[in-house]
């Protein structure tokens, strides 16, 4: 494949291009073998941000209500290394949201770089809290979720 024929990446994310933030805390057991944040760790934190804000921005238990979000897609892009003793910052933003779906973007920042460490790619799925989380997205997104996720929307998110 020719450079000019080869997709161009998404330029590395930066503080600006998130709305919402959280620290955590890293604990020793987060590192792996080589010394740096195990891969199942940042699926953690993704997880951790997005549930965070909407108990705190509902305030409500999320885990309560009639049409519950989960997890339908997830993936990770890495920049380079973090890990433990150093808190990790966490930025959140929502790409889309949509009749029954959300799409994020979570960027994880340690120290005082500008640009991500890694970024995360979250979908969450409404499904009938009564049926479990095996059903298909029939329900839309409840009015407090919506109103809790609407101002992370971002003009130009890519």
């Amino acid at each position: 494949m020719s450079t000019a024929e080869q997709p161009t990446r998404p330029a590395r994310p930066v503080r600006s291009d998130y709305v919402a933030w959280r620290t955590a805390t890293t604990r020793w057991r987060d590192d792996d073998a080589y010394g740096h944040l195990n891969n199942a760790t940042y699926y953690e934190l993704f997880d951790t941000a997005v549930n965070a804000h909407l108990f705190e921005a509902t305030g409500t238990n999320v885990r309560l209500l009639p049409q519950i979000g989960v997890v339908a897609e997830t993936s990770c892009r890495y920049f380079r290394e973090i890990g433990f003793p150093e808190p990790i910052e966490m930025g959140l933003v929502a790409d889309k949201v949509g009749t029954s779906s959300i799409v994020y973007r979570i960027g994880l920042f340690q120290g005082d770089s500008d640009e991500a460490a890694a970024e995360g790619r979250f979908v969450q799925v409404y499904v009938d809290n009564a049926h479990g989380a095996g059903n298909r997205p029939v329900v839309p997104i409840p009015d407090v979720i919506r109103a809790a996720v609407t101002p992370l929307l971002r003009t130009g998110a890519r």
